[in-house]
């Protein structure tokens, strides 16, 4: 946790909790935004123009909200304007780190240590957790933007200018229903698996695991029509927002997080649209199964003896 700047405290997987034990996620800290223009944004400050090479994404395999960022960039062909830096899986008491593990990188753009180093370069008095995915500005040494709903539709749509490849993931004749079923996935699966593992009551989890399997089967009845996406055959960024989370069900959250009625591999519909998803190309470049079970694992609060489960050894 930084404090005005300085690391105070070993890295904890609840950043903070209501009186009922309930998991609360903190609120992203940058939100600014890249444009074709450098104008500003919905949120933030302007003068973040796309420009080839000029920005730079640090992500974690282990992490869905940084997965997803990875997602839109090859989707998107971004590949050759937007490098990539992949943290150490397994958390240390100061978070992320660079190198050190098979398939993570040393910080070649700012020669870092540590992913809350890159936060107080950004700003030296900033306050609050380290997090990625970060979207760093090569340009002004500086953290565009830490929320990764936000990174997405920027690399949608803030490069059209220099770069218009790919699938439009937020048209705009679907925007109003992407943006509710996008909230409902949100507090119901994507936090509600962490709500479930972090818990600190018996009351807490069972709320979270019942609504994780509540949508489970919602969403499980709505792919059973045979539709190839969540909105019919277009993929859209709420199609991207839930698979980093199925990928990561039978891996992770089926065990560490107790969220185990069932594997998401006995869910038929659901199963097949991961598979479906994940043979897209580029799609399966950006999961990596051995950093998610040996993040997720190097939880000590979960996981004190640091064991990673040898299966499954695939999705």
């Amino acid at each position: 946790m930084l404090v005005n700047g300085i690391w105070t405290e070993k890295w904890q997987p609840v950043q903070a909790q209501d009186e009922q034990g309930r998991f609360v996620r903190q609120t992203s800290s940058f939100r600014n935004w890249i444009t074709p223009d450098g104008a500003a944004g919905p949120t933030g400050q302007g003068g973040f123009k796309a420009e080839r090479d000029r920005y730079h994404l640090y992500v974690a395999y282990i992490c869905p909200w940084a997965s997803r960022t990875l997602m839109v960039r090859k989707l998107k062909q971004l590949d050759d304007l937007i490098g990539v830096t992949v943290v150490n899986p397994q958390l240390t008491d100061q978070g992320w780190r660079f190198g050190g593990y098979e398939g993570a990188d040393e910080d070649s753009i700012q020669g870092a240590r540590y992913v809350h180093e890159l936060y107080t370069r950004a700003d030296p008095a900033v306050s609050g957790r380290a997090t990625v995915p970060v979207l760093w500005d090569k340009q002004t040494s500086s953290i565009v933007s830490n929320e990764s709903a936000d990174i997405l539709r920027m690399l949608n749509t803030g490069f059209s200018a220099t770069r218009d490849r790919g699938p439009d993931l937020y048209p705009s004749d679907l925007a109003a229903d992407i943006d509710a079923l996008n909230a409902y996935l949100y507090t119901d699966l994507n936090n509600g698996v962490y709500q479930a593992g972090f818990a600190t009551t018996q009351q807490a989890y069972e709320e979270a695991y019942q609504k994780v399997f509540a949508a489970l089967d919602e969403l499980e009845q709505r792919l059973a029509d045979g539709r190839h996406y969540l909105f019919g055959d277009r993929m859209t960024e709420t199609d991207i927002r839930l698979f980093v989370t199925l990928v990561r069900f039978d891996l992770a959250y089926h065990g560490l997080f107790k969220c185990n009625r069932n594997k998401l591999s006995e869910m038929p519909c659901l199963h097949a649209y991961v598979r479906r998803i994940l043979a897209q190309e580029g799609v399966a470049e950006t999961v990596n199964l051995d950093h998610i079970k040996a993040g997720y694992y190097s939880i000590k609060t979960l996981n004190p003896n640091g064991i990673v489960p040898v299966g499954p050894a695939s999705i």
